[in-house]
């Protein structure tokens, strides 16, 4: 039931940031910014030196099931490529596993521990695959690569398939990509690049708001 109820939660908040950075101070300030301007999914990527810990520091501050505005979040690991970082991550407090693309082993550690996970794909077959795994939302990967018209291609053989476009969404495009049948979508640099740019990582909380805005409004649609 938790691994269900988490995946309506992360499909409910509709966009995931997904943080990459210097260290894992860097990337905890980056997350607590993204957090107050509203997006509640947080992916924080294995390429950050020491990213466990902060995926320890968060997943003690922030709770997916938390009453509390200001407590809740759903803490996740991203740019997982085996199965042994997915139990890394898992054990430091990581409610979901994301990977750049499909690892049977990463994905059958993950249905084990009944840890929502999200393998990347860029094919029908890979797709197809990952169903067939128990892939709970395959990561369309790297978005950019396509454009929303992709997810109705997609969902003319495979219906039943969750897809999450990560890279190069946009606050342009992030309607398209909803309207076209995107269950969530990742944010990448373009949610973070500016405020490393000038430093000043409250321009994060600002492209949040307007992030989580246009998602709402793509929803109400």
């Amino acid at each position: 039931m938790k691994k269900l109820q988490l995946i309506q939660k992360m499909t409910e908040e509709g966009v995931v940031a997904v943080l990459r950075g210097e260290t894992p101070e860097q990337v905890v300030e980056m997350a607590e910014q993204a957090i107050a301007g509203g997006i509640k999914v947080i992916e924080l990527t294995m390429t950050v030196p020491f990213a466990l810990r902060a995926i320890e520091t968060l997943s003690r501050k922030y709770s997916w099931d938390s009453q509390d505005p200001s407590t809740y979040a759903i803490i996740g690991v991203g740019t997982v490529l085996d199965p042994e970082t997915a139990r890394a991550g898992i054990l430091s407090g990581a409610q979901f596993v994301v990977g750049p693309s499909l690892n049977r082993e990463t994905v059958m550690l993950c249905n084990r521990y009944r840890v929502p996970v999200m393998p990347g794909a860029m094919t029908i077959k890979e797709i197809q695959e990952a169903l067939e795994l128990g892939a709970d939302i395959v990561k369309l990967f790297p978005g950019n690569m396509y454009d929303p018209s992709m997810i109705k291609a997609i969902k003319g053989p495979l219906p039943q398939a969750n897809i999450m476009p990560t890279g190069g969404v946009s606050l342009d495009n992030l309607g398209e990509w909803i309207k076209a049948g995107a269950v969530a979508v990742g944010i990448g640099s373009d949610l973070t690049k500016e405020a490393v740019l000038r430093q000043d990582f409250s321009l994060i909380a600002k492209k949040a708001a307007a992030y989580k805005e246009a998602f709402l409004q793509a929803k109400a649609r």
